[in-house]
């Protein structure tokens, strides 16, 4: 059984990111990662089994948080189902990749560090805020194809739902911030899907797992921030048709260089 007081923090991590999730068109990664970690950490798990199994475990919370705030967004007409179909089938087979194959081979400590860079950057594209081209447009069908494999592939890495990549993706290509936020929503489902396969197909044979895990994913966490998760992300989802997204990117980017440095530090020490 849980201790309550780990009940009550993976209860305000799953309020915190779905209410992301909806906002900001996130699948909640960028933050539960380095808190997952802290908590495993803080159970006994190994620190390089920690890392990846709050990856892993981040990742499975975002069916949950992509459900939840997209039907919020196509209510409001804002879902680009377009886009949607031509990224998904690449988001699966680079998911696929990164999940089943590249991430048992990586260790934790070099995920770690990937991670770091990987929010760094996501953070500075959201702090800079750069606007595309008039002239760009949606590349077409193998373009999109071919952007959804290397988005499904980094979000497996990260346990990350992509809207860190698929959103300055598509705003650079002229889609605006809420149709890229809310269709971003939209492709967390089969990006964390596709990687949570692969998470529990590649830990099946681990040993010194926790108590109730499966492969990588942690099903105690699972429940309790995925419970927790749906109940904000429809909030999310409807503030970000009233409030300035382009100015909480930036505060949020804030949030995350110092979360990029504690996972930083978590590589280079663990």
């Amino acid at each position: 059984m849980l201790d309550p007081i780990l009940i009550f923090e993976l209860a305000a991590l799953g309020l915190a990111t779905g209410f992301l999730a909806g906002l900001l068109g996130i699948g909640g990664g960028m933050l539960i990662g380095p808190f997952m970690t802290i908590i495993l950490s803080s159970v006994g798990v190994a620190a390089d089994l920690a890392v990846k199994m709050a990856i892993a475990t981040s990742m499975a919370t975002i069916m949950f948080t992509s459900i939840s705030s997209v039907r919020a967004h196509h209510r409001r007409g804002a879902v680009r189902w377009d886009i949607v179909k031509g990224l998904a089938p690449g988001i699966m087979l680079g998911g696929a990749l990164a999940s089943a194959g590249v991430f048992a081979l990586l260790k934790g400590t070099a995920l770690a560090i990937f991670f770091a860079v990987f929010v760094s950057f996501s953070a500075t594209q959201m702090f800079l805020d750069k606007k595309p081209k008039p002239s760009r447009k949606m590349p077409g069908t193998g373009g999109q194809v071919a952007a959804g494999g290397v988005i499904g592939f980094l979000s497996g890495l990260v346990g990350a739902g992509g809207g860190f990549i698929s959103v300055p993706f598509m705003v650079a290509h002229n889609i605006s911030i809420i149709n890229a936020v809310a269709t971003s929503a939209a492709l967390g489902f089969p990006i964390a899907l596709a990687n949570t396969v692969g998470y529990v197909f590649s830990g099946a044979s681990l040993t010194g797992l926790p108590p109730h895990s499966l492969g990588y994913v942690w099903l105690p966490a699972l429940g309790v921030i995925a419970c927790c998760s749906v109940l904000t992300a429809p909030l999310g989802a409807k503030m970000a048709h009233r409030l300035p997204v382009a100015k909480l990117k930036r505060v949020f980017a804030v949030i995350l260089y110092g979360l990029a440095g504690y996972m930083l530090w978590k590589g280079l020490h663990g």
